[in-house]
């Protein structure tokens, strides 16, 4: 029984070095570029194309897995202040892997109301270099981008507390909001 732990606490560790290794291995959009463009089902059966939010900053999150520990309280976290997100002129979109219906059962679950945009096919994910491919599984890696009201990159996050991020997130808004215009 203990080598039985032993091996699986070895590969655990070992996918999450060769995960950690696979996400820094892609390259995310500088900042002040153009963030990658992108059409997506949202878990309420739209179509979301990021050109839809011209004029409004746009926090994108990518998260690895619905309905997981994490990723559960980021999500909420960014429930919680969505009021202080449309204070901003700011939008919350999640994106990860999974399906258009495994997000629409996870929001109905935990009571979620932003849009959550399925990337089945991992090519947005790779686009912004969060995709971690093990072969057999693909997730996105927990990265966050703060897109301006251009469609530029502002921010980047690419460790994220999942405890704090929301509120990490807030206030680097206020702080990019307050640059002069064109600076970023």
């Amino acid at each position: 029984m203990l080598r039985f732990l032993l091996f699986i606490l070895v590969v655990v560790v070992g996918v999450l070095l060769v995960s950690r290794w696979l996400s820094r291995s892609q390259t995310a959009p500088a900042i002040g570029s153009a963030a990658p463009g992108f059409t997506l089902p949202s878990q309420q059966g739209d179509v979301v194309n990021l050109k839809d939010f011209h004029g409004s900053w746009v926090v994108l999150y990518f998260y690895p897995k619905d309905m997981t520990p994490g990723c559960t309280q980021e999500a909420h976290n960014f429930q919680m202040d969505q009021a202080e997100y449309a204070e901003r002129h700011a939008v919350v979109l999640g994106v990860s892997v999974d399906s258009v219906d495994s997000h629409k059962k996870f929001c109905t679950k935990e009571g979620l109301n932003f849009k959550l945009l399925a990337d089945t096919n991992g090519r947005v994910s790779k686009a912004y270099g969060s995709l971690t491919n093990l072969g057999f599984v693909k997730f996105a890696a927990r990265h966050t981008f703060v897109i301006d009201p251009a469609g530029k990159i502002s921010k980047a996050y690419t460790s994220v507390n999942p405890a704090r991020h929301s509120q990490e997130v807030l206030a680097a808004l206020d702080q990019l909001q307050q640059q002069p215009s064109g600076v970023n």
